[in-house]
């Protein structure tokens, strides 16, 4: 709808002209403090790609955060994840600039999304204003900085976006300032047999490859032997000046005797297709050691728009008694360069290391449906959900299962059905799915729907899952208030609220009997109420807080306080 709209106010011309350059001189900064980056764009994040900046905020909430240029305000979402607080702003030069984990809004969009919180009495919201009805000028402040939403610290995350097409692209094309003397760290180099005759120094299976710094600063890897057709993989790191992150590199080049094998870059990427970044990666590696290694060449399941050039998908064919020399150009947007330098000698070695092959019961055909029974529980993988044929790991249960483990990237949603026939109705009202979490065998609720005698739950996660039971109801506790005390000295009402295991659903608060606005915070369980709202009408103040767990249990605070 967005870019429906949108389109009214261009015509075709000025829209391709508008994409044809990156505009240079066009936007200003969003916030008033040299940009230091916590985050690059295009960085390799859990399932997806980073799509903007984060912009550090020097550790604190409430900065100013300007509009970039002129333009419109024509989304606004509040989430308890995700983005948490974000805005998003068109510009008349075919572009939409965001801003996410916001504290909180500019006055005037501030007024304009809060009476709509309290007409829907929710504040979970999404709403695209009419074009042109909360219009903004370059420099207004439009919002502060916050750590909303699924930030794990105070900062901006800041995009820039095709206003038609929806694409992100590098907020740095557009002249944005971020100093960078740094080349990118190489940190691992790994070498992948790919076909059937394939090996590396005697090795059918991936193995990690050693290398040094040259004087000229250069990296040389040990020369190896190979045969058959193999591939290159790398991790590293980049970082900008006055930052200690260890941010994404921008662009990656593999080089076989002076011919492009392969490049990409972060200039810009589809979210529709952000998801395949588990095709870039290794994720058995990922899986097991929590290290994202970049693979240089490109899977058959890889459908990502981000390849410059390809030749052979960056496979590269060893011929016996031939001599190969491949480069990696790791390079940062400034044109820093980590260069790396691997001679292949073609050489048929006897093998030492066979090809390893976990095999199980049960193999996964990707490009079709797969079931299975598992005892208490049955499991269905639509087709495609994976991007390769593997051998899955299964374990049978009454009312647990495991269904194999993290070394393996679904790409779609498959379900889990439980049999709740054996259970009474009253005790499945209690009941749902939970997935056991690893490190401390605690249980984290998995969204249940609940139909006869069957429980489903849709994930894209492996693991073990089993039927929970939760009793307890939740926990509400003032944080900054008693009861029966005056608090005319406060700002704010606070409480935390906290469920100890199928987690909380939802909850409210009325003041006198109107329901009033409480922004919760998930990290730190938290709910506020500002008394700016200005709802009261008599001194004495009556609240009322009810909270519901997943499962239904209920707990209702109710107190008195005064003020005037």
């Amino acid at each position: 709808m967005q870019a429906r709209i949108f389109l009214l106010f261009l015509t075709v011309t000025q829209l391709i002209n508008a994409q044809k350059e990156y505009p240079q001189d066009f936007f200003r900064s969003p916030m008033d403090i040299p940009i230091v980056l916590a985050g690059t764009f295009g960085e390799l994040r859990s399932n997806h790609f980073h799509a903007g900046l984060d912009i550090k905020t020097q550790l604190r909430q409430g900065l100013p955060i300007y509009g970039i240029a002129d333009g419109t305000v024509t989304r606004i979402k509040i989430s308890h994840w995700g983005y948490g607080k974000a805005l998003y702003v068109a510009h008349p030069n075919g572009y939409t600039s965001v801003y996410a984990h916001l504290k909180k809004f500019g006055p005037e969009i501030e007024a304009y999304i809060k009476k709509l919180q309290y007409q829907k009495k929710s504040y979970e919201i999404e709403v695209f204003p009419e074009y042109g009805e909360l219009k903004i000028k370059k420099g207004d402040v439009i919002a502060y900085s916050g750590n909303t939403g699924g930030s794990s610290g105070p900062h901006l995350h800041f995009e820039i976006r095709s206003s038609v097409t929806e694409k992100p692209t590098n907020p740095l094309l557009y002249g944005y300032e971020v100093r960078d003397a740094t080349n990118p760290t190489l940190l691992g180099l790994f070498g992948y047999p790919l076909s059937n005759d394939a090996q590396i120094n005697g090795s059918e299976n991936k193995l990690q490859l050693n290398f040094s710094k040259q004087a000229d600063g250069t990296f040389l890897a040990d020369e190896i032997k190979a045969s058959g057709t193999i591939g290159f993989g790398v991790n590293g790191f980049d970082r900008q000046d006055m930052a200690a992150n260890k941010n994404g590199i921008y662009s990656v080049v593999q080089k076989v005797n002076g011919k492009t094998y392969s490049a990409y870059d972060f200039e810009t990427f589809s979210f529709a297709e952000s998801r395949y970044i588990n095709t870039l990666i290794d994720y058995e590696h990922f899986g097991k050691y929590r290290q994202r290694v970049q693979k240089l060449y490109k899977e058959p399941a890889n459908k990502l728009g981000i390849y410059s050039k390809l030749y052979q998908d960056g496979k590269i064919n060893i011929q016996d008694g031939l001599d190969y020399t491949v480069e990696i150009l790791l390079e940062d947007f400034e044109h820093n360069q980590t260069k790396l330098v691997i001679p292949i000698k073609g050489s048929k070695v006897p093998i030492k290391s066979k090809k390893n092959i976990s095999k199980t019961d049960h193999l996964i055909l990707a490009n079709k449906p797969n079931s299975f029974d598992l005892g208490g529980a049955k499991v269905y993988f639509p087709e495609n959900v994976f991007y390769d044929n593997f051998y899955i790991d299964l374990e049978k249960g009454a009312d647990t299962v495991k269904i194999h483990d993290n070394t393996v990237a679904a790409h779609r949603n498959f379900t889990i059905t439980f049999d709740v026939a054996k259970y009474n109705l009253e005790d499945r009202k209690k009941m749902f799915i939970a997935r056991l979490r690893e490190n401390d065998n605690m249980s984290s609720y998995s969204k249940t729907y609940k139909r006869g005698n069957t429980f489903t739950t849709r994930t894209k996660t492996f693991g073990t899952y089993t039927l929970a039971k939760d009793t307890t109801p939740p926990v509400i506790t003032p944080k900054n208030f008693k009861a029966e005390k005056w608090l005319n000295n406060y700002n704010y009402l606070s409480l935390t609220i906290a469920d100890d295991l199928s987690g909380i659903n939802t909850y409210s608060a009325t003041l006198n009997g109107e329901w009033i606005l409480m922004e919760y915070e998930p990290k730190t369980r938290t709910i506020t109420y500002n008394f700016d709202d200005k709802i009261l009408t008599s001194t004495k103040c009556d609240l009322k807080v009810t909270v519901i767990d997943n499962v239904g249990n209920t707990t209702i605070l109710e107190q008195t306080f005064y003020r005037k």
